[in-house]
């Protein structure tokens, strides 16, 4: 099922799991350049197929004050540098049937969020650019339900569809994964990745900003692995503390590299059983 991945732009087959990567958002070009040349370098030398990650406007936000993004055209030209710099493919996420277009003309995946991932207009207008399709299992939904979310892609003539994992909702602040759907979507005939960093979202918090605990980021990823998960989605950033956006649960960039080589010894070491 990897498959999918391996024929995007600039990936190289691996027989690892592949990676989605980067900051939540576009910040500014520094910021997003950097992150991508050093994602690149470990993942070059780990041999992990990598897609980067940022979405040039955050839409899904708590509060009307939190930081939404730089404007979209100034975002994605940021993504095309990255993409053209560093022969990288890249995923951003859309929330209107319009923006499908403008985000395919530099991104090999379109990402839908969770809280969009029933909206039928959306999911048409993005199958219709022809891209690969990446939908983000809403926190309300059994993953077996992910097959009617995919199916409306399919149905309009796009059979390049992957399923994301990104927790459900336990309570009102919190969420937790059950690996049973890992399998469960994978039987609907798809990828299936782990968003490990939104996993551990603490969402709904009276401040109106999300809490997170990256301190199990590793905790969550090693499990992911163990049950065969096809690729892993993390948010990473040099300073999560200042990130503009979703800084409480993504990876300190620093932290990388040792999380990623000890996920691929447990990954040989799942596949040798």
């Amino acid at each position: 099922m990897n498959r999918i991945i391996d024929t995007l732009p600039h990936i190289n087959s691996s027989s690892n799991f592949f990676l989605l990567a980067g900051p939540c958002v576009v910040e500014d070009e520094y910021t997003v350049l950097s992150i991508a040349e050093k994602i690149k370098e470990i993942t070059t030398k780990l041999q992990i197929p990598f897609v980067f990650k940022a979405s040039y406007r955050k839409a899904n936000r708590s509060k009307i004050s939190s930081f939404s993004g730089i404007g979209d055209e100034k975002a994605l030209a940021i993504l095309q540098k990255v993409k053209t710099e560093f022969k990288l493919p890249i995923v951003t996420d859309i929330h209107l049937p319009h923006e499908a277009a403008i985000a395919a003309e530099v991104a090999d995946i379109l990402q839908i969020p969770a809280f969009l991932c029933r909206q039928t207009e959306l999911l048409i207008a993005a199958a219709k650019t022809d891209k690969v399709i990446n939908i983000k299992k809403g926190q309300f939904l059994a993953p077996a339900s992910m097959q009617h979310a995919a199916s409306k892609v399919v149905e309009s003539g796009n059979n390049k569809v992957m399923l994301t994992e990104r927790g459900t909702m336990f309570g009102y602040q919190d969420l937790i994964i059950d690996y049973r759907g890992i399998p469960e979507m994978q039987a609907i005939g798809f990828p299936v990745i782990l968003d490990i960093t939104h996993s551990l979202q603490q969402p709904n918090q009276s401040s109106g900003v999300s809490g997170g605990r990256p301190d199990m980021i590793e905790t969550v990823a090693r499990a992911g692995i163990a049950v065969g998960v096809d690729g892993l989605f993390i948010e990473t950033h040099p300073d999560p503390a200042n990130a503009k956006s979703d800084g409480a649960n993504m990876l300190h960039l620093d932290l990388l590299e040792n999380l990623l080589t000890n996920l691929v010894k447990l990954h040989q070491v799942v596949n040798q059983l």
